[in-house]
């Protein structure tokens, strides 16, 4: 059976799991419409995943996805951890703030976290994908022994590989275009930067998976393309941000519907993880410091310290705007909006 018999879907598109965007709201709308919603816990702990999935089934009685972070442990390094908040330092003053006086590690790893893993599993969500690597083979047996379908996302062929060697069940091919964080397992390795079609047409070829092709996909004709080149699904991120059922601020929206849509750009400066974004002054002083961001995700608290205090002087430029290549093309659709100039074959 196809992995989209098995879900039930009638439309063969998987609304990306956007963590601070991607709602319970916007999942059960991307559900209920046929394709495959989700919702993105990595940014939470286990008791505010287990709320934001009851809240998605009381909303939607159909198949989600629940997405969990499975980041290496940072190397934590005090000089360079002070080093950068020197760094950042000018711009919180002027917003008229002071930069944190240490930083911490905001997000914990599904790697190691075992009451995620035991929520998940009193859950049993019917979907569980994985980004930035894989968890060890006991937590994939569990999941899998709870009955969930598991995807992961990958960059390159040797990342698909060990997806399917780890007994994942289909591979997100998250090609260079894509916006949000890469999901490279180690963000220091050389990366090929491989588009999503060139890795779409080699993962099909050789990974032995089912691909989700991801990134730059914006409407129908894109889904078209990615199906056309084997992939049995596609994941869309930014084609959802500007949707009503969308958590992102107006801020967002309006930097979205701008001129910063059409020069996205790859930075480390926002998270210390590569990320695509929408063009802005926090990417801006990114592209010139020589300064060296500590690891994913201690220098997010960074970030995040910064944008709130930006924000509270009404400066709206320091925001984590995530977007794709494709961002001119979003639309300020509801969630659920068929997709123009799809239709299957």
């Amino acid at each position: 059976m196809s992995l989209i018999d098995r879900l039930g879907l009638s439309v063969p598109i998987i609304q990306a799991p956007m963590a601070g965007v991607s709602t319970p709201r916007m999942a059960a709308a991307v559900s209920d419409a046929g394709a495959l919603g989700s919702i993105a816990v990595g940014n939470v702990d286990a008791d505010a995943a287990a709320r934001m999935m009851a809240e998605t089934r009381a909303l939607t009685d159909r198949p989600f996805n629940v997405n969990l972070f499975v980041h290496a442990e940072p190397r934590r390094d005090p000089a360079r951890e002070a080093t950068w908040l020197e760094a950042l330092t000018p711009r919180f003053a002027a917003v008229g703030a002071a930069p944190p006086s240490r930083l911490g590690v905001i997000y914990r790893s599904f790697a190691d976290d075992d009451a995620m893993l035991a929520c998940l599993l009193a859950d049993a969500p019917v979907v569980v994908s994985f980004h930035f690597g894989l968890p060890d083979a006991a937590r994939i047996r569990a999941l899998k022994g709870a009955g969930c379908l598991l995807l992961a996302g990958a960059t390159s062929l040797d990342e698909a590989l060990a997806c399917k060697a780890a007994g994942v069940d289909a591979v997100i091919a998250q090609g260079w275009e894509a916006g949000g964080h890469r999901g490279m397992f180690d963000p220091d390795a050389e990366d090929d930067r491989l588009g999503m079609a060139s890795l779409t047409r080699l993962l099909v070829a050789r990974a032995g998976l089912p691909v989700i092709a991801s990134g730059g996909i914006m409407d129908g004709r894109g889904v078209r393309v990615a199906l056309d080149m084997g992939a049995v699904a596609v994941q869309m991120g930014t084609a959802f941000v500007a949707c009503p059922e969308s958590a992102a601020d107006e801020a967002y929206r309006a930097t979205l519907a701008g001129d910063a849509a059409f020069h996205t750009v790859m930075t480390r400066a926002i998270s210390g993880r590569p990320a695509r974004g929408l063009t802005n002054r926090f990417t801006e002083w990114g592209a010139t410091t020589a300064a060296v961001p500590p690891d994913y995700p201690v220098a997010y608290e960074a970030g995040k310290a910064l944008n709130a205090a930006a924000r509270t002087a009404g400066e709206t430029g320091f925001g984590a705007h995530w977007a794709g290549q494709g961002a001119p093309l979003a639309r300020p659709l509801p969630a659920p909006s068929p997709p123009p100039t799809w239709s299957p074959r």
